[in-house]
This record gives C-alpha cells, structure tokens and sequence, in this order.
C-alpha cells in the first residue's frame, strides 16, 4: 500500500496528512497524536499502530536533510499495518518528523543534481540537533524536540528504536549501540539487489568495531575516538537513551546519489598521507566561505538566523578536525575509508557556502556571486569526483524499510 501522493519527498505537512488519513482508516489499529512542540510551536507527530507492549520506535527527520527517512516512515507504516504477521507481540510508532523546524527551512522536493539539493541546504548547528544535543548541552538548555523524543522513549521503553538517517552522496551503512547477530547478512543482500553500495569504511563510524560489511557497532563509553576535536559524541546522543530500558538504536544511512568508490575494502597505499593532503584542501576551501563571511558580515543586520548560525557552526568544526586528520594516525587504512573521508572534507564547507549563500540572496548582498560560484563549482566537483549516479526514491525507502525490518526481527531474537 502506498501512503504517498508520489515519488518525492514529501513534506511534513503531508506526511502529517497521510498518517492522519491512515489512523482515520484504522482507528482500531492506529492512532495519532501529538508528543510535543519544536521551538517554533510546530507540532511533533506520533503514529502508533498496534497495541502490543513490547514496542519499535522509528524516527524521522533527525537530520533536516536527510528527507528519505519521511517516505520510509510511511511505507513501513503500510507494511505493518497490512502484515498481521509484523504485529504479532509487537506494537510500532512511527515519530513522523523529530526536527519540522529544520525541515521547514532545508528545500529537497525532487533535486535533479547536487547542486540543486544545495541550493536549498540546511542542516542546524549541532546544539540545535534533537539528537546531538544531549552531546553538547546540558540538561537544563536541551531544546523542546529532544525532550519530546527523550520522553517517546521513556513511555514506550522500545527493545529497538531505529533512526532514519541518510547521506548525499556515497553508500548505504549501519551503526549500532550494541550489535545485532544476523543482521548483516540481509542488510547486505537488500543493498546488492537495489544496486546500493554498501559503505564499508564511513568516516562516521571510523574506528568501530564491525559485525559485517557496513554495519557498525559504537565502541563503549570511554573509549577513545577517531575525531578528538569533534563537540559531540554519539554515545552521549538520543540513541544511547534506550539502553536504560535494556533497548537499542539502530541508525540505518542511505544515499541519495551512490558511488561505487565507498566499497573498496582495498588497503591504501598511504593513508596517513592523502588525510593530510584532505586537511590542507578542507583548510583552503574553508578559508575562502571565511573571507566572504567576514566581508558580508558587517552588512548583514537584525538577529542571527538558523542557516547563518549553522554555517558558523560547520566553519568552526574545520580547524580541530583538519588537525586530527593531520596528527592523529588514520582510523582505517582502507581506500573505502580514505574516500569517506574525502567526501566529508568537501561536504563542510560546501554546505557552510550553501547556507551562507542563502542568507546572502535574501539581501541581494554583492557578495552572492562570489559565493555562487563555490557552490557550482564544488557541488559539480563533488558529482564528478565520486561518478555520482541517482538512487531512485523507490530504492532507497525499500532498502532502508527491507533494514528496518530486518533489524526489529533479529533484535527481537536478541532480547528473547
């Protein structure tokens, strides 16, 4: 059964409607309803289909640019309410969007191109997160979304809370509070038949321990990480907030656009070489968003906005991170990984350029241009480097629901 009114992403708004519309179909299998309020008073959404105790918590739109995770959310919805057989002793909540207010600000209907879905970019500062803020604020300042969250999971208390995450460009991959046996295998399978290729040496999980090929178990606490400099640490993030009712998150990443250069299990022949060689390229780069922000800066008037704010943020990131890169032996030696980390030394100042850059159109600044001209050429640089190909929308929900599934059966196992 399809919930969505076509192959797009869809916005909150709809997936709002269609969740609605479903409940209104079932009423004695589904509910909806309100588990909190964003910051800007827009609502937080909550599907519930069956009324087992044992429980699955699947969320949405942690990332407001990683939108495959709202059509996911509906088509496993679909899934589960047509297949008695997934509801057998288990009840699902779907949380529809964990962030509506970065939603309402990153543009994604149906990129044709990178430089389209920068064009629209918007990712927050760190501390504006849902999940990421328990990393790096107190308890006292955590926005109202992750106290929403937070309290979903208190009330629900689910053996697994899956995560709908997803990348621009690369491959799909896993990460894991505590390891799921058995999971691997269909993860992989799902990936090979969706002509997904599975990322084998993500920088986000560089270091990890690995129970298959892309799929990733975080370290425990107090180990060290690949990235010293970095604020924020997963282990102190949302995910970990089902450990205290026995549970785990599973965090499942899919790419919008592949590359088949993210696989290559291959050993480098000089790791520790190319990250610095990364580092000086992430330092130019960065240096030059800088010297337009400091230009712009003094004609920019009233209050400091989410996108200028999240530019600022990813800025400020590069100088500890380039650091690490240069002094801290590389986590993995593998040509996979040294491409990762390739793509996430061009990811932070092209989006820092992006978000700057809309802030900039606003006031038909004189500096745009100069901007323009960075996000053009590096989002085309990006394309052409990695030979980004289009995973079709249908691709990418089925693989990521085929993961979901997947991992609610054999987590399920686990805590048997």
């Amino acid at each position: 059964m399809s919930l969505l009114p076509e192959l797009r992403y869809p916005s909150v708004p709809e997936l709002v409607s269609s969740a609605r519309a479903l409940a209104a179909l079932h009423p004695g299998l589904c509910a909806l309803r309100e588990v909190g309020v964003s910051r800007e008073g827009r609502p937080l959404h909550l599907l519930s289909v069956g009324r087992a105790r044992r429980t699955v918590l699947v969320v949405a739109g942690a990332h407001a640019n990683e939108p495959a995770g709202g059509p996911t959310l509906l088509s496993l919805a679909g899934q589960v309410l047509w297949d008695r057989a997934l509801r057998d002793g288990v009840s699902w909540h779907f949380l529809l969007c964990a962030d509506p207010d970065g939603a309402s600000l990153h543009v994604t209907p149906a990129p044709r191109s990178l430089l389209d879905y920068h064009r629209g970019f918007f990712r927050p500062a760190g501390p504006e997160q849902p999940e990421w803020s328990p990393s790096v604020l107190p308890p006292d300042r955590l926005p109202p979304e992750t106290l929403a969250l937070t309290g979903v999971i208190d009330e629900l208390r689910p053996y697994l809370q899956v995560t709908l995450h997803g990348t621009d460009l690369g491959g799909s991959w896993v990460q894991l509070t505590k390891d799921i046996p058995g999971l691997a295998e269909p993860f992989a399978k799902s990936a090979a038949e969706l002509h997904i290729p599975v990322e084998t040496g993500a920088s986000d999980a560089a270091g990890w321990p690995a129970s298959g090929p892309g799929v990733h178990v975080m370290p425990a606490r107090g180990s060290g990480t690949a990235y010293p400099s970095m604020p924020d640490d997963a282990r102190h993030s949302t995910w970990y907030h089902a450990h205290r009712y026995g549970g785990l998150t599973a965090v499942v990443e899919v790419p919008m656009w592949a590359s088949d250069l993210v696989d290559d299990v291959a050993p480098h022949p000089d790791p520790a070489a190319a990250l610095r060689l990364l580092a000086g390229r992430l330092l130019r780069d960065t240096a030059q968003v800088e010297r337009v922000l400091a230009d712009a800066l003094p004609r920019l008037e009233g209050p400091e906005g989410p996108l200028l704010r999240a530019a600022k943020w990813a800025l400020e990131l590069v100088p500890g991170l380039a650091a690490d890169w240069i002094h801290t032996p590389p986590a993995e030696d593998s040509r996979a990984y040294v491409g990762s980390v390739d793509a996430f030394a061009r990811r932070l100042p092209l989006r820092a350029a992006a978000m700057l850059l809309r802030v900039l159109r606003e006031t038909d600044d004189p500096a745009a241009p100069l901007l323009e001209r960075l996000v053009v050429e590096w989002s085309d640089s990006f394309a052409e480097r990695f030979h980004a190909r289009w995973v079709p929308l249908e691709h990418q929900v089925e693989h990521q629901s085929r993961t979901v599934l997947a991992a609610a059966l054999h987590a399920r196992e686990r805590a048997a």
